[in-house]
């Protein structure tokens, strides 16, 4: 007992000072400039990429400045443009020996370094080392405690390429990049609207990740909005690497299978997405973005169904929606309908079955769950190879292992068919996190089917049903419009009716400005100019 209480106070101990609250230290700049550059040199360890460049500017009594960057962060031509721009301050003073001071040079440099984007002055310590580390460049005059902070960020980045997992038939061949700054701009040039609003924030002490929340002013919920910022604003991490380290921390539900944030690497969707009223955040370092609040049916809709006619846009949503349904019960059922109800099969198709199943030594069930777990380690390997290579092993190895299965007896040929449709209708789902839900999903389901028939899978059903309309997505309903129904939203859902029937918004997500278009707005062929038409 001595043991423990000495163990169980020193936990306390331990508590109450991981609890006390650290107080960062707010250093400012010093006025000696060999101190600044020392303190630079300490704090990074006197790293190779970090270049500083001193001279000195006017006649005697000279003033010493430095200009500070990291190579590799910063784009070259900017800074040389932002350097040359300060070194013109030695001749515009030249002749003025007898007036020239600190503050003349300071002064120059401030009012004609303006070759770059933006110059700000910092003078707290910490801002000026995190814009240095940001990709700014940084001047410091001997004698000011201030220092001038040019934009000149750039370096090695990934150009404007085609979507790489949401490919499409019709529609702009862009995606977004790991450039903050080039996917806000790609947004704005599809919105050049003054209400296109965007916030920016740091998240991650060590990473100091740059994120920013867009929006549309007078049509993104207000509330939704707050709750987002909030929600951000709560994180306190080390790092963010990735957009999917914020979806996981401001996500209504962790313990599901379902994604509830929407997050997509096309311009064009999250466009989309903020004129129906949503919220995009934008995470520096990412080419997806997240937009939020999210719907079930929305992982199924595709920009592309818009640049369509919309008997073509409803037929491919449907055929999604269809390819969900079959990924998750078509093994179960094939399982329960064999196991338990060979009644309900055809009698020719049963015969054939049982012929087919004569010889093999696993139970239907077994049989099932040894060749899907086969087709989930093709269907990774066939991921993590180079492109080149995994193509042809996935559809070799699928292919030749299938084969050599029924062969050997091990499976039937049933089976096979069973587990190539229901892997092959998962990839018919455009959203990646929500084609892994039905994955997981349908091992638990071949368990019920196997153990309980037709009664486990009613059961799983229910179940599902339940779990889903329990969801929320930043408080908006997961199964909206089905429940709660919304009359007015089912126009563009499992189907989609022509574009001038969508008068109004979304009515959860929008609930300002729901007007979307005017009224009057279906084609068709002018009656009065139209010469085959007799007129009165």
């Amino acid at each position: 007992m001595n043991i423990w209480n000495r163990y169980k106070n020193r936990s306390k101990k331990q508590t109450t000072k991981d609890q006390e609250p650290t107080t960062e230290k707010v250093s400012a700049l010093d006025q000696n400039i060999r101190v600044n550059l020392n303190k630079l040199k300490e704090e990074l360890g006197d790293s190779g990429d970090l270049v500083i460049r001193q001279f000195e500017l006017g006649a005697a009594p000279s003033t010493q400045t430095a200009v500070i960057y990291i190579s590799g962060l910063v784009d070259e031509k900017s800074v040389n443009e932002f350097v040359t721009a300060s070194l013109k301050v030695e001749s515009s003073l030249e002749g003025k020996s007898q007036e020239l001071t600190q503050q003349n040079v300071f002064d120059f440099i401030k009012g004609h370094a303006l070759s770059v984007e933006k110059v700000e002055m910092k003078t707290d310590w910490n801002e000026f080392l995190l814009s240095v580390l940001s990709g700014y460049t940084a001047i410091l005059v001997d004698g000011y405690d201030e220092a001038i902070i040019g934009n000149t960020i750039g370096g090695e980045t990934r150009g404007v390429t085609e979507p790489t997992t949401e490919l499409t038939i019709r529609g702009p061949k862009i995606s977004f990049t790991e450039s903050i700054g080039t996917n806000v701009a790609m947004v704005r040039r599809y919105l050049k609207n003054p209400n296109l609003r965007f916030e920016t924030m740091q998240i991650g002490s060590i990473s100091q990740t740059d994120v920013a929340i867009m929006y549309i002013k007078g049509i993104a919920n207000e509330k939704v909005f707050r709750e987002i910022k909030q929600r951000l604003n709560k994180i306190e991490v080390e790092d963010i690497l990735d957009s999917g380290y914020i979806e996981q921390y401001i996500e209504d539900e962790t313990f599901t299978l379902f994604p509830t944030i929407y997050n997509t690497e096309r311009p064009d969707a999250v466009v989309g997405n903020l004129l129906e009223g949503r919220i995009a955040i934008i995470v520096d370092g990412t080419p997806y973005v997240l937009v939020a609040p999210a719907l079930f049916i929305q992982f199924f809709q595709t920009p592309s169904d818009y640049y369509q006619n919309f008997f073509i846009g409803s037929f491919l949503r449907f055929l999604r929606i269809s390819t969900f349904a079959i990924t998750l019960f078509t093994p179960s059922l094939y399982i329960a309908l064999t196991t338990f109800h060979p009644q309900m099969i055809p009698t020719s198709l049963l015969i054939s079955l049982a012929a087919q199943q004569e010889g093999v030594p696993f139970p239907l069930f077994i049989e099932v769950l040894i060749m899907e777990f086969t087709f989930e380690i093709i269907r990774e390997a066939g991921l993590r190879m180079p492109r080149a290579v995994g193509q042809a092993v996935s559809i070799v190895g699928g292919l030749v292992l299938g084969q050599a299965a029924v062969q050997a007896g091990i499976v039937s040929a049933a089976t096979i068919i069973v587990v190539a449709l229901t892997g092959i209708s998962s990839f018919a789902i455009p959203s990646y996190n929500m084609a892994v839900a039905p994955r997981l999903l349908r091992f638990l389901m071949m368990f019920l089917a196997g153990s309980f028939g037709l009664y486990g899978v009613s059961m799983a059903l229910f179940i599902l049903v339940a779990h889903l309309s329990s969801l929320r997505s930043f408080g908006i309903p997961y199964l909206t419009p089905f429940a709660p129904f919304v009359w007015s939203d089912i126009k563009d859902t499992i189907i989609r009716q022509p574009l001038w029937t969508m008068i109004f918004r979304p009515r959860l997500t929008s609930q300002q400005n729901g007007k979307r278009q005017d009224k009057g707005q279906k084609p068709g062929p002018p009656d009065s100019d139209n010469p085959y038409v007799k007129k009165e």
